[in-house]
């Protein structure tokens, strides 16, 4: 069998995010987020699930490092809830909520586990929404607030940073297609909250900077490919437009200075007008450390009109599915290193989620997940590749160490490395725990 090696320095990882695994939703001062708000209201989310349990790892952080830590992980990215934080968005601090996450950062720390802090992971206040939320200026201020906060208070334990989890998903998922909190279906609402969205993080860069923190600061975009299903120009086109509303028009702002003018276009078109104030884009336009690149899928696809928001269709080319019906496309990811590097130049990339949802069932104690193990397989043939074309990739993090709140699909999607049971809230390795348990150890994998 070949064997795909890959460098002694890689950071082995894994993510998650804090509504989808802390649950204890109304205890110690946290304060409603939208997603309370979404998940309980009727027919949002699948089976009337919600997050107010999860994983419960509020209360069993200390045996979920301790699955970090045989795991052989050597980075863990998890998302502060804003409203823990800061139950109004803004104003008074609760320090019951802070106190948490520095007990679940010092036993990274102890275990030696880099922790990776997400400020945003979507649970925006309820409060502020209640303001208007992210279409509304005065969210950007609150913020920075909130970013300050953290900042100096993890400043010398935390190395790796991130400012905004996946802005396509906050902005567009949430305010136009409304399958999101808090569930709107407005393109110019969408287009407005994603601008605030990329200043947010523009100005937390600044206060990273300005304040002296630490480590390394970077987003996490979402990322697909689109491979043209004809080399007709309205089918390229299609593609372009699809690949670069997940990643154009979130890292041009930052990288050029200025938003894609074709997708400014083409929203402008479809009646959204994008307004930029003067001086936001010298204030999104800071240097950033490292791209957080999560993957999950690609597809061929064609030009058809009046198809979604970017006239686009999806073919499906007899490509295996994950449970959740995205095309197994691991190709796509080699692409898109390529597509980062020679678009943004050699930044370095972390790859901050990439993983399967299967239809995993615990037989005898045990799950045998072979088709996430050999999905694992190809994405990470997808990163030696790029990283033996000279790409500088820094690190890979699996989705998820656990299975979680599934967002608008609830507890029936399963991404984790270890299976959760939500009635008891066990814990059980899954295969692919072991497997990727081998692959952190050798530094190197069978295929």
């Amino acid at each position: 069998m070949p064997i795909i090696q890959f460098p002694k320095d890689m950071k082995w990882g894994t993510a998650t995010a804090a509504y989808q695994v802390e649950g204890a939703a109304f205890e110690d001062g946290r304060s409603l987020s939208i997603w309370d708000t979404f998940s309980h209201t009727p027919g949002n989310v699948k089976n009337g699930d919600n997050g107010d349990v999860a994983c419960d790892s509020y209360h069993r952080y200390p045996e979920d490092i301790d699955l970090l830590d045989q795991l052989g992980a050597k980075v863990y990215r998890f998302s502060v809830s804003w409203p823990r934080i800061y139950p109004n968005g803004t104003g008074e601090l609760n320090p019951k909520g802070l106190n948490y996450y520095h007990k679940l950062v010092d036993r990274l720390v102890e275990k030696g586990i880099e922790p990776m802090l997400t400020l945003y992971h979507w649970d925006l206040p309820q409060s502020l929404q209640d303001q208007g939320g992210w279409a509304n200026r005065d969210t950007v201020d609150a913020f920075s607030q909130y970013a300050e906060t953290i900042f100096s208070e993890f400043n010398g334990k935390v190395k790796y940073w991130q400012t905004i989890n996946e802005p396509l998903c906050a902005a567009f998922l949430s305010n136009y297609q409304g399958v999101h909190a808090p569930g709107f279906t407005d393109l110019q609402l969408a287009v407005d909250v994603s601008h605030h969205l990329v200043l947010a993080h523009g100005r937390a860069v600044k206060l990273f900077r300005d304040l002296g923190i630490e480590g390394q600061i970077g987003t996490a975009t979402n990322t697909t490919w689109r491979e043209p299903f004809s080399q007709k120009p309205e089918d390229m086109e299609a593609c372009r437009r699809e690949i670069g509303h997940n990643i154009d028009w979130f890292l041009d702002p930052i990288f050029k200075g200025e938003y894609p003018p074709y997708l400014v276009e083409w929203f402008k078109n479809k009646g959204a007008e994008l307004h930029v104030e003067e001086g936001d884009m010298e204030i999104i336009q800071q240097p950033i450390d490292f791209i957080g690149v999560n993957y999950y899928s690609g597809n061929v696809a064609r030009y058809k009109k009046d198809t979604g928001l970017l006239d686009i269709e999806n073919i499906e080319i007899d490509y295996d599915q994950t449970y959740i019906e995205w095309p197994i496309y691991a190709d796509g990811l080699y692409k898109v290193f390529h597509y980062l590097a020679e678009r943004y130049g050699p930044i370095p990339l972390f790859i901050t989620e990439n993983g399967a949802c299967c239809r995993d069932e615990l037989v005898n104690g045990k799950v045998m997940d072979q088709n996430r193990v050999k999905y694992y397989q190809q994405h990470l043939t997808a990163v030696s590749r790029a990283i033996e074309s000279g790409i500088p990739i820094i690190g890979y993090l699996a989705w998820s160490l656990l299975d979680n709140f599934e967002w608008a699909e609830g507890y029936g999607k399963r991404f984790g490395l270890v299976y959760v049971d939500f009635q008891t809230l066990e814990r059980k390795k899954k295969e692919s725990y072991y497997w990727y348990k081998k692959v952190i150890a050798n530094g190197w994998m069978e295929i």
